[in-house]
């Protein structure tokens, strides 16, 4: 198969990538909330594959890709995110299911960390450091009690998250606009299926799984995975996966905003002050972030 060279990556504003990430990181705060609501009917794992596949049909039609855009190389990278990108969204379920919110998102952002420290170089890694003390003053990752499975799931999306990163960067490289995740889209809304099979039949056969759900399901799906993994496409062309990984550890000080705003949940001094160490590292992740114009001619 062969396919035309890949589109440039030209220099873009740090801070139009930064902002796509934030508003990526809010969509995704507001689908979670969403998606509790249907946890008591079709399960967790049920409900992650719910969205995952309604994902994979929006953007299948949404991004129309044709076989002529891609290079072999860039169909296998497009596979992979598509299965990383359901690994992640079960696995950091099935965290949630035995941990506590606050603890695995901590183990999770081991992912876009170890990201930022491996890929950045001089302020980048010292930005990527300051995101990760703050990340620990917000979420007290060292409490004892923890049950081992939910970590070892958190440890795992972890893992799931530093490739997504990666391989979001490269799919977004080969490809234009949102053509690759109209491939690993649909992957991974098939692989949560397999997965998630057994459950999914379960609901079926008691009815659990009917109109209204799965109406819901197409509605939080837009908010969780549509458009914050596009804004994530879209950004991770402007920034270096440097950059894009510290910036992700807005996230739980974006969650800490929302437990204040709007259910009263006030933080603790240690908390406060990793509010302020994570968005500092993010205003020095974004204002040293930008990429560098570049070509990439890879063709099967």
């Amino acid at each position: 198969m062969a396919a035309p060279t890949s589109p440039l990556v030209l220099p873009s504003s740090p801070r139009t990538g930064a902002l796509m990430a934030t508003g990526s990181m809010l969509c995704v705060q507001v689908g979670l909330a969403a998606s509790v609501g249907l946890f008591d009917r079709i399960g967790s794992t049920g409900t992650a594959a719910l969205r995952l596949l309604w994902a994979g049909l929006l953007l299948a039609v949404i991004a129309r890709p044709r076989p002529s855009a891609f290079t072999r190389s860039g169909v296998a990278a497009a596979a992979a995110l598509g299965t990383v990108t359901a690994g992640l969204t079960i696995l950091f379920t099935e965290a949630l299911a035995r941990i506590p919110l606050g603890t695995a998102a901590a183990l999770e952002f081991l992912g876009p960390l170890g990201v930022a420290l491996l890929r950045g170089r001089g302020r980048a890694r010292g930005w990527a450091l300051l995101a990760a003390l703050g990340v620990l003053l917000l979420t007290n990752p060292w409490q004892s009690g923890l049950d081992p499975a939910g970590v070892a799931f958190a440890l795992a999306a972890a893992a799931c998250w530093a490739g997504y990163i990666l391989l979001t960067r490269r799919v977004g490289d080969q490809v234009a606009g949102l053509t690759g995740l109209g491939v690993s889209m649909p992957v991974a809304g098939l692989v949560a299926t397999i997965v998630a099979g057994p459950s999914l039949v379960g609901s079926i056969e008691t009815g659990a799984l009917d109109l209204s759900v799965l109406l819901a399901g197409l509605g939080i799906a837009v908010m969780l995975p549509v458009v914050p993994f596009s804004l994530e496409l879209l950004a991770l062309r402007r920034l270096t996966t440097a950059a894009f990984g510290t910036l992700m550890c807005l996230e739980p000080a974006i969650a800490l905003g929302v437990g204040v705003l709007f259910l009263s949940q006030t933080p603790s001094p240690a908390a406060a002050a990793g509010v302020a160490a994570v968005v500092l590292a993010g205003i020095g992740a974004e204002r040293a972030g930008a990429r560098r114009a570049q070509f990439s001619t890879s063709a099967s």
